[in-house]
């Protein structure tokens, strides 16, 4: 009942309420469906607030009735549905019952009058939960709401609504100016109405306005699937190339196979779950700043575990590919049960926060989501300070020496050995980034880093080995890719096809899409 409040403040400014009489609210509540049905109808197209809280009070089923009086019940108490006044609740009262015809109709009566709110997304919302509803007795209320609204937004949609309405008039002039008129709607609600409207339609004229609206809807739809699978590749492959940057230093630059890059991108997801926690307790009404934390804290964290990583193990292994890989992998499974040991074996909730709920509507069947553009949007700034930290300062330069020519970078004065570590250190600082994006999107849990451990070592080596551009296309391409094939093939078979086309491309191209040149390539 609170939205009532804001309602009623600026509710009916188009037209006169007209007061609601006793013999109206008996009407609405006692006798058949039918009738009851009729009343309800007649009474919103001129509705006071009084008439308003009744209809509330039935879908509630707070209204019970006698032989002489309709009575609301709340907290206990006995109220006149007309005036307003406490009464006393008759001894014989009967509660009033609604079978689901009815409630479905005093739910639609509570979107219709929602019309009028003074809150756009209320009005919204009701427009939304009104759509595929034809009965012509609600046309002067959404006539009312559509002179009165003032969004842009919701007003389109009022009118598609009103035509929808007209769809089912015995009149044919006006079947055929909404069903031309709803050939432009474009929304997956307005095709269905129009293909229930074509199996019962007897006119020639209309069925064949109806038909064309069809095939001008379909098209619409269909370009809002083929730029939502478009989109749904980029995200994946934003992913992928958060995923795949920390290998693509670790792996591609350093040469070693860290199977344990996985759990450092799980140790980045841990690290925003415990900032997520602190904020809640420490500081709920900043909660929404939590995420701005987190990204430095889950890099710091995960570079930390590198850094003592490459000190303790991998420091001793590099030239010796097969035990840097046994290592790692023997690595990961100590991270894992580590984290099952502090945290449960149960994947963990991490919020997103608010400004990054819910979603931006390009299209009736295409909606953004804010947390997927935001990984986009955080996956080309990572790339980008990534590209420009190997290629403009002073550590990068010492990367790529000690990369390209060890013992030269050591004759020249280069600490090889801090290098090493600090190089380590970043890529999986970028992988704990990346957990820390994937927490917005997917549950975290102590097998996070096992999903996407196989498809960053592919976009790596279909890249091309030490190359950032290479991981780039990569990334994007196998994403796009895998996401075609699956509303084609579905996704078990299209995670075998993308396998497939990768081997064999790595067969006619082993040095993957752009190679090493200059001596690094040669040696």
């Amino acid at each position: 009942m609170r939205w009532l409040l804001s309602l009623i403040a600026a509710a009916w400014l188009c037209a006169p309420a007209v007061a609601l009489t006793p013999q109206q609210a008996r009407a609405l509540a006692i006798g058949e469906t039918e009738s009851r049905i009729g009343a309800l109808n007649a009474l919103l197209a001129a509705a006071d607030d009084k008439t308003v809280a009744l209809i509330q009070a039935l879908a509630d089923d707070a209204v019970k009735f006698s032989a002489s009086a309709v009575v609301v019940v709340r907290d206990g108490k006995g109220f006149d549905p007309v005036t307003g006044a406490e009464v006393a609740l008759p001894e014989a009262a009967e509660e009033v019952i609604n079978d689901n015809r009815m409630r479905g109709e005093l739910d639609l009566a509570l979107a219709s009058i929602k019309l009028f709110s003074t809150d756009v997304r209320v009005r919204a919302e009701a427009v939304k939960t009104l759509q595929g509803e034809t009965d012509e007795a609600r046309l002067p209320l959404i006539e009312r709401a559509l002179a009165a609204e003032s969004d842009a937004g919701v007003k389109r949609s009022l009118v598609n609504l009103r035509f929808a309405m007209l769809l089912g008039s015995p009149d044919k002039a006006r079947r055929l100016e909404a069903a031309t008129a709803l050939g432009a709607s474009g929304t997956p609600a307005t095709k269905t109405l129009l293909i229930e409207r074509q199996k019962v339609e007897t006119d020639a004229d209309v069925n064949a306005a109806i038909a064309i609206a069809l095939r001008s809807i379909e098209g619409r739809l269909a370009w809002g699937e083929r730029l939502g699978v478009v989109f749904t590749g980029i995200s994946l492959g934003s992913i992928l190339l958060l995923v795949a940057l920390g290998l693509a230093i670790t792996y591609g630059l350093m040469g070693v196979i860290n199977m344990a890059h996985g759990e450092l991108m799980m140790i980045g997801a841990y690290a925003t779950y415990l900032v997520q926690n602190l904020f809640k307790a420490y500081a709920p009404g900043a909660f929404g700043a939590y995420l701005l934390v987190a990204i430095p804290v889950s890099f710091a964290v995960a570079a930390l575990v590198g850094a003592l990583l490459e000190r303790s193990v991998i420091r001793w292994l590099y030239g010796r590919p097969l035990e840097t890989l046994l290592a790692t992998w023997g690595i990961s499974l100590i991270l894992q049960q580590a984290v099952r040991s502090l945290f449960g074996a149960q994947n963990v909730p991490v919020e997103n926060p608010s400004w990054l709920s819910g979603g931006v509507d390009v299209m009736s069947n295409l909606t953004l989501p804010f947390n997927r553009v935001a990984i986009v949007v955080f996956a080309v700034l990572v790339l980008a300070a990534v590209a420009a930290l190997i290629a403009k300062t002073r550590l990068g330069l010492f990367v790529r020496g000690v990369t390209q020519n060890r013992r030269m970078a050591a004759c020249m004065g280069v600490n090889t050995a801090r290098i090493d570590t600090m190089a380590f250190a970043l890529g999986s600082g970028i992988a704990g980034l990346a957990g820390c994006a994937l927490s917005q999107i997917g549950n975290v849990g102590p097998d996070l880093g096992q999903s996407y451990i196989v498809d960053a070592f592919m976009v790596v080596v279909l890249g091309g080995v030490g190359q950032l551009a290479g991981t780039v296309y990569a990334a994007l391409g196998l994403g796009v890719l895998n996401k075609l094939l699956e509303g084609w093939q579905g996704a078990v078979l299209a995670k075998i096809m993308v396998l497939v086309l990768i081997v064999v491309f790595i067969q006619k191209r082993p040095q993957g899409i752009f190679a090493l040149k200059g001596r690094s390539a040669e040696a």
